[in-house]
């Protein structure tokens, strides 16, 4: 029998009924399909502050390093805004990433048929939607150095340093090479070429990488053109290649393409050792404890868990197509409410996941 051992961090808001919700799906799956998973908890975010006096306590990061994969719900609260910056639930997600090496995040968007009529756009606009964005995640603007505020005549100044080295657009662009030979061969690179420096040195590097792959069909395109594209004519992409910053921006924005951010996954990986796997969506304190929370994003999550980080591709689809099945009954949470929809609590959509599992 295959063992894993999985993390989950619950974090902050919402987690923990969402967490919730993935933990049986892991416990069910691992019955089902005659392996054994064992999920360890460990304290991540506000909640580890509180306990430990910081966001990423060394017990939790040294677990995250020893495990098979790691299991990640959502971090932050409006209580943890007024804390030192590095004391923050955010800091805390951004030294998980550096210290597990995760360079690249894997946000796929594909518009599922009993959701078309969720989105605040035309169905017309969305209904063949299938894109990943991939984002580098280690380095540019949220890491680059020198960072910080200074006192210059009687005024304060803030500064981040925005930077990347051709090494690390390399491997990033060879993870969205990997990614876009199983698809459609197509990847468009966004930046800001016309007015960064650092974005020409991206542009410039991805373009010599692709002259030498005849296989795949390279665009580029400026952050705000493709923002506006992503609305006016999302089904052009297949691959979107992008750098730390724009990547979080425009994967949100494509979020939203499918009705709802709380219906997208991603992964978080490396060349080597456990990837972290978690909802697209933030901690929503106004709504936590209420089991309103839409805890498909984190169920899906938990599917690209099984497919990229365990190889057991079985267990991913019986997750989707659970999934599928219950939105096709019209079981709805409140975030995607229609017309016809059977409005369900966040538990009881986990209940109807599971069953149909």
């Amino acid at each position: 029998m295959k063992n894993y051992k999985i993390v989950l961090l619950s974090g902050d808001g919402i987690g923990p009924e969402i967490s919730e919700v993935s933990k049986k799906i892991l416990l069910k799956l691992s019955e089902k399909l005659d392996f054994n998973i064992e999920i360890k908890e460990e304290l991540f975010g506000g909640i580890a502050y509180e306990r430990y006096g910081e966001p990423a306590p060394q017990k939790t990061l040294d677990s995250c390093k020893s495990s098979d994969a790691i299991l990640l719900a959502c971090v932050g609260d409006f209580k943890y805004d007024s804390l030192p910056r590095e004391m923050r639930p955010e800091t805390g997600l951004l030294k998980l990433r550096s210290e597990l090496e995760l360079f690249a995040n894997i946000r796929p968007v594909k518009i599922r048929k009993s959701l078309i009529n969720s989105s605040t756009l035309k169905k017309e606009v969305i209904k063949n939607v299938d894109l990943i964005v991939v984002r580098e995640l280690t380095g540019g603007i949220y890491f680059g150095e020198p960072r910080g505020v200074i006192n210059i005549e009687n005024e304060k100044r803030s500064f981040n340093t925005m930077t990347y080295g051709t090494s690390e657009i390399k491997r990033i662009t060879d993870v969205a090479i990997k990614i876009a030979k199983k698809r459609r061969n197509v990847i468009c690179s966004v930046d800001k070429a016309n007015v960064l420096e650092v974005s020409q040195l991206w542009r410039d590097t991805v373009s010599e990488i692709l002259e030498k792959d005849s296989e795949i069909t390279l665009n580029h395109m400026y952050v705000d053109n493709a923002a506006m594209q992503l609305i006016k004519n999302p089904s052009q992409f297949d691959v979107i290649l992008t750098s730390n910053l724009f990547g979080d921006i425009l994967s949100d924005l494509s979020a939203m393409l499918s009705g709802s951010i709380g219906m997208l996954p991603s992964a978080s990986i490396n060349n080597k050792g456990p990837g972290v796997y978690e909802p697209v969506h933030g901690s929503a304190p106004d709504i936590a404890g209420q089991d309103l929370a839409n805890p498909i994003a984190m169920a899906l999550s938990t599917a690209m868990l099984f497919k990229i980080g365990l190889n057991e591709i079985r267990a991913s689809e019986i997750i989707e197509n659970a999934i599928d099945k219950v939105l096709l009954k019209g079981y709805r949470t409140s975030d995607l409410a229609g017309s016809t929809s059977k409005i369900i609590s966040c538990s009881e959509m986990g209940e109807k996941i599971i069953n149909e599992i």
